[in-house]
């Protein structure tokens, strides 16, 4: 996966605004969770940029950086839970799941559904 690092709140909004024209992913990572690295390297084995193309991904750690972790929750309406990961389109939180949730295939479905709709 070729993860774009999530470091300022600054790029929560542009992610936001650029979210009307291609939808974003963003995983919050705890480097001290190991359900956190688990769920992390199960997305990574699982990729395929080939069937999701044109969705922009983010990583944040959110040990480093987690100023931004509570921005995105209030940016979003979401709870914070680590891991989890976060859907963006059209400037909204469209999905969102966390621990053993996260799974590549249910990600591939709602990108799906936004391709074909």
């Amino acid at each position: 996966m070729n993860w774009n690092q999530l470091t300022a709140k600054e790029q929560i909004d542009e992610i936001k605004a650029s979210s009307s024209d291609q939808p974003s992913l963003i995983f919050k990572h705890s480097t001290r969770c190991s359900v956190s690295a688990m769920a992390e390297n199960r997305l990574e084995r699982s990729w395929n940029a080939d069937e999701i193309p044109t969705l922009d991904i983010y990583h944040l750690d959110l040990i480093q950086h987690r100023d931004v972790s509570d921005y995105i929750a209030h940016t979003f309406d979401v709870p914070h839970e680590s891991p989890q990961v976060l859907i963006i389109s059209d400037g909204k939180c469209i999905y969102h799941n966390s621990h053993m949730g996260i799974a590549y295939h249910e990600i591939k479905r709602v990108f799906d559904s936004l391709v074909t709709a």
